[in-house]
């Protein structure tokens, strides 16, 4: 039928691209509906896919404010699936916008935030946990679905750790993107860059400030924010994901793993998780034992290649189909069979005449 994308802004060209593809080759039209931050990006994606042959009343390009002019569109039977990767907020608004109509049970293949946890134990190396903690929390601002949000650290190792992280971000630069000696660059908008100052500010009153990265010159102007490093005592000071360069961390005790694990569980999320640890028996054991779309052992967060490692979570951070997995193209088509006989034959026109032709 007819499959309503909408992508985020915070990648622009990959997240449009891969919804766009995956609608067409599963033989749906489309309505492109990309982030209002971003439409020349997806105007340009649009141009690209009518001129390698894709038919422009096959692949529409629709730009606006998504709650209005999203909300317009879910609303419509003549929607018959969507497929969304933003905020957890914004997917539930449109599951019960589809649920809501009177026409046919439309699919939703949501990919939305999470809250993204690292647990290090004693036995993990210092300097590469750093080195990917400051990756998987600023890499983009922290403007990632998977980046790292709450990093729990042995107490045993917790200080030796925390201090190679504080020097590490003193290392980073702030600024132009442009530059290439810029190591961090701006939050998306004005809008985006108040909501996480407020955060900032609350958790300086509720929390421990451990680190606050300087602002260059470059960072003067602009809709910049200091990547901060934040130490709490327990996960539940934070009542929603923080979609932005802030780090929460907290300590435990080596008895304490299991309080840890259903910290994480209760969040709700489900979308990425590290383990830095170099005892096998101990990632295996924490891979099995939390319900995470995407585990990643021994190094950084982000950066799931498509094709490589299947994208994708659960509970609050989706609907479980992985971009890039072996199961993706079969939520955006609608199976059928035919039985003659005894012989159940498989579900296109196509398969079904070459199979008579046999």
């Amino acid at each position: 039928g007819t499959f309503l994308c909408i992508a985020p802004w915070n990648f622009p060209l990959a997240i449009f691209t891969g919804q766009v593809a995956a609608a067409l080759a599963a033989g749906n039209t489309v309505i492109a509906k990309p982030a209002e931050q971003t439409p020349i990006v997806a105007y340009h994606a649009v141009k690209l896919f009518h001129k390698a042959g894709v038919p422009a009343d096959v692949l529409h390009l629709v730009l606006g404010d998504g709650a209005r002019v999203g909300a317009k569109l879910v609303a419509d039977e003549r929607i018959t699936g969507v497929a969304f990767t933003g905020s957890t907020e914004t997917a539930k608004i449109i599951n019960r916008t589809l649920a809501a109509r009177d026409g046919a049970i439309a699919p939703l293949i949501a990919e939305t935030g999470g809250q993204n946890a690292m647990i290090v134990d004693s036995t993990a190396l210092p300097e590469q946990v750093a080195d990917d903690v400051i990756m998987s929390a600023f890499g983009s601002a922290g403007q990632r679905c998977s980046a790292l949000r709450v990093l729990f650290v042995q107490d045993s190792v917790a200080d030796k750790v925390i201090n190679m992280i504080k020097g590490a971000l003193k290392e980073r630069v702030i600024g132009d993107p442009a530059k290439l000696t810029t190591d961090i660059g701006p939050i998306i908008d004005e809008e985006a860059r108040t909501r996480l100052a407020a955060h900032c500010a609350r958790m300086e009153a509720e929390a421990t400030l451990v680190a606050k990265a300087d602002m260059t010159a470059d960072a003067a102007n602009g809709t910049f924010l200091a990547p901060h490093v934040f130490e709490l005592k327990s996960l539940d000071q934070l009542d929603k994901e923080v979609f932005g360069p802030v780090l929460h961390i907290i300590r435990f005790k080596a008895d304490e793993i299991e309080g840890v694990l259903a910290q994480i569980k209760a969040t709700g999320y489900g979308l990425t998780f590290g383990v830095h640890s170099r005892l096998e028996g101990r990632w295996k054991e924490l891979f099995e034992k939390t319900r995470i779309g995407n585990t990643y052992i021994n190094r950084n967060m982000i950066g799931a290649v498509v094709g490589v490692q299947p994208f994708g979570g659960e509970g609050l951070s989706g609907t479980g189909p992985k971009a890039g997995g072996p199961h993706y193209l079969f939520r955006f088509a609608a199976e059928h069979t035919l039985t003659i006989n005894t012989a159940a034959v498989g579900g296109n026109a196509e398969l079904f005449s070459m199979n008579e032709e046999a």
